[in-house]
């Protein structure tokens, strides 16, 4: 596959509710105003087709992905606009009973899915403010690590909570990555503090451009997100970030500068573990 020089990502900010056809709508519009910018690679935030008030509406929106209206639609979009898609997560239906998985699907500009990340690392926590999260009463957690070639180089598929687990960054850079996609809805509380923290300490450590596109604003149920969403490249230097609201940004992708970054200080090299 031949690689293309200086390609434009563009991450894509959303406020997504729990009605589909609205979230798929205002996706539509932003992406479209990212492939009329010049952008190739969009990179959609976690839930970004559905944000239930609560685990039943989750439940009840799981998808078939033999039939999935969120993932036809990115097919469709891809393939019209000439574009490749990381379709942030859309809840797909598992083989537990009542449990869906976080999946994450890059879909390549002729309308196919190239590949599935299903999200590993689940948000089971109590941030002491009466922000209590179980994803894992209805997520089915992933197993493996996806790693994907696109024209724009190798890409890692990672998914918001993964961010604090630089271990699968670091296998995901092992194994050539020079792209990092974080779709995410980091909460309001935690991501004034450790948001682009974390996101400028995945793209140093492993010489990566990181994309990260955040969910942003109050959700369905009273949860804030807290956005910013925003492309890092391989130095540490955040390129382009959203302001508040819906939004896109873009930065360009240029394959060599992740190389020439690994060569001037050679860490992955150098690793005992």
């Amino acid at each position: 596959m031949t690689k293309s020089d200086n390609a434009l990502a563009a991450v894509i900010q959303m406020c997504s509710g729990n009605n589909r056809e609205k979230n798929l709508a205002s996706a539509g519009k932003l992406m479209k105003e990212a492939a009329s910018r010049g952008a190739k690679l969009l990179v959609l935030p976690e839930n970004f087709s559905f944000m239930g008030r609560n685990e039943e509406e989750k439940r009840a929106h799981r998808e078939d992905p033999e039939n999935s209206p969120s993932l036809n639609f990115l097919k469709e979009f891809a393939k019209e606009q000439k574009v490749w898609i990381v379709g942030g997560t859309i809840p797909m239906a598992s083989e537990v009973e009542g449990k869906s998985f976080g999946a994450c699907f890059l879909v390549s500009a002729d309308g196919k899915v190239k590949s599935r990340y299903d999200k590993i690392h689940l948000f089971d926590v109590d941030l002491g403010v009466g922000d209590v999260y179980r994803e894992s009463d209805f997520i089915q957690p992933g197993k493996t690590p996806v790693i994907a070639e696109t024209p724009f180089g190798l890409l890692g598929l990672t998914v918001c909570y993964d961010l604090r687990f630089p271990e699968l960054y670091r296998h995901l850079a092992a194994q050539g990555a020079i792209m990092l996609a974080v779709p995410a809805a980091f909460t309001l509380t935690t991501g004034k503090d450790h948001w682009e923290l974390l996101l400028r300490a995945r793209a140093v450590e492993n010489f990566a451009y990181v994309l990260a596109a955040d969910q942003w604003g109050r959700h369905p149920g009273g949860r804030q997100t807290y956005g910013h969403s925003m492309i890092v490249e391989p130095w540490g230097t955040v390129e382009a970030r959203c302001a508040d609201g819906q939004g896109v940004v873009m930065a360009p992708i240029d394959p060599v500068r992740s190389s020439r970054c690994r060569a001037r200080i050679p860490c992955l090299k150098h690793r005992i573990l």
